[in-house]
């Protein structure tokens, strides 16, 4: 058997026992050495630090501090009021709340499973008060959710500029479009389901009142402000990523002390701690996955994949289809960052030999890892909204489905129509 088939057997075997995914990876990376002979041991801490020793990752706990902060600040709150007031009274309007505000809070936190906690915290048991079943509610937010991870910031995003060497603000600017087309599909897709469900509008929330809105506009103003802030500082040249995700943090601390006065020292230890935890997790993981690839780059993986793919089709669509493929049935065992570790610098140099944009091959990325966020058994969408909703995995898989349906469509779009993705970063000099 060669070392790259003992690497990829002894990967699954690790994974079907039940470790966590960082051990798996060095594991399995161990016994390739072992056994291929001809590579140091130092392979393996030379690895792991220099997969963490990257400035850039610093920008990921930032920005989950600050959503946190937001969250606890009250600002998250302030948002929802703000889009409810505009779209609370249309059939489903609730659950176009939902994945507006989810839209409205990725350009925030840069998490998936953060956005789906900090809105559904809020909007389940809402929903579910004025009529709406824990299934439908618990569906909104876990799919509004994963348009965390594809609007700036995006810590995936991040990750791949990374690996794949391009600017990180021109990742940010590639995928706002693609976010806002799947917010707009998402949105349409929650009238069809309340239609379809014979949801009426909500009787709790008053009729559009222009002077109520103004009023709640105002007083949510800052909230509103900080995307915008987090943004603007990045692509007018002000600041970095990194500086932008420190930004971020202080415009929370500020927001919630200052304006809300709902921030509490009890809360800002909180948001550290969160952040901290997500740290470590993810610099696990990123140190794991760099020692896995380095094994299967000497292994020469990226050629002998390349050549069963070209061998296929050498049509560049069709590859990109292929590769969907794979990242949605990956997308159900593994976790996003895992995936896009490991196969993106497997898949990089067949895609930049086709004459792919790599910034376009990354937003493909990242929206199809927004599906497995809502594939069990691994959907981390789902478990989050599971908790909020009191509701089984199960029956919210099956509510998803529609939403899956949308993403799908999006995933084609966005394959076959890669200006999408990169006409605003050429429009702006995004990474110039």
């Amino acid at each position: 058997m060669s070392t790259l088939a003992i690497t990829i057997v002894s990967l699954i075997v690790c994974f079907f026992i039940g470790m966590p995914i960082f051990m798996s990876l060095i594991i399995s990376a161990i016994i390739a050495i072992s056994t291929c002979g001809y590579l140091p041991l130092s392979i393996i801490h030379n690895s792991l630090f220099d997969g963490v020793n990257l400035f850039p990752l610093l920008a990921i706990p930032c920005f989950v501090i600050a959503g946190t902060l937001m969250e606890h600040g009250n600002i998250t709150k302030q948002i929802i009021d703000v889009v409810k007031q505009l779209v609370g009274r249309l059939p489903g309007g609730l659950g176009i709340t939902t994945i507006m505000a989810c839209t409205f809070f990725a350009a925030i936190s840069g998490s998936g499973p953060g956005t789906v906690a900090a809105i559904g915290t809020l909007m389940i048991p809402s929903m579910v008060r004025s009529g709406y079943t824990p299934s439908y509610a618990a569906a909104s937010a876990s799919s509004g959710g994963t348009i965390g991870i594809l609007l700036p910031p995006s810590n995936p995003m991040i990750i791949f500029a990374i690996l794949a060497n391009v600017s990180v603000t021109a990742m940010f600017t590639a995928g706002i479009v693609p976010g806002l087309m799947v917010a707009v599909f998402m949105t349409t897709m929650a009238m069809i389901k309340a239609k379809m469900e014979g949801v009426k509008t909500d009787t709790e929330q008053p009729p559009f009142n222009l002077k109520v809105f103004l009023k709640s506009l105002s007083k949510g103003g800052f909230a509103l402000a900080t995307p915008f802030i987090i943004l603007g500082s990045i692509y007018s040249g002000m600041a970095t990523p990194v500086e932008a995700s420190v930004i971020a943090i202080v415009w929370a601390l500020f927001v919630g002390i200052v304006i809300n006065k709902a921030l509490r020292w009890k809360h800002i230890k909180l948001s550290l701690l969160e952040g901290a935890m997500l740290c470590g997790t993810v610099l696990f993981i990123v140190g794991a996955s760099t020692l896995f690839g380095k094994i299967l780059t000497y292994e020469q993986a990226p050629l002998r994949l390349a050549n069963m793919v070209l061998g296929v089709s050498k049509d560049p669509a069709i590859v990109l289809l292929m590769i969907v493929a794979i990242l949605y049935f990956l997308g159900m065992f593994m976790e996003t960052l895992s995936t896009m570790i490991i196969l993106a610098p497997v898949l990089l140099p067949m895609i930049t030999g086709l004459g792919i944009d790599p910034i376009h091959f990354g937003v493909i990325m990242v929206i199809t890892n927004e599906v497995a966020m809502l594939t069990p058994p691994l959907g981390v969408n789902l478990f989050v909204a599971s908790r909020i909703a009191n509701l089984s995995v199960e029956r919210i898989s099956v509510a998803v489905l529609p939403y899956l349906l949308v993403l799908t469509i999006s995933i084609i779009i966005v394959v076959y129509c890669p200006f999408l993705s990169t006409w605003l970063p050429a429009a702006i000099g995004a990474g110039q």
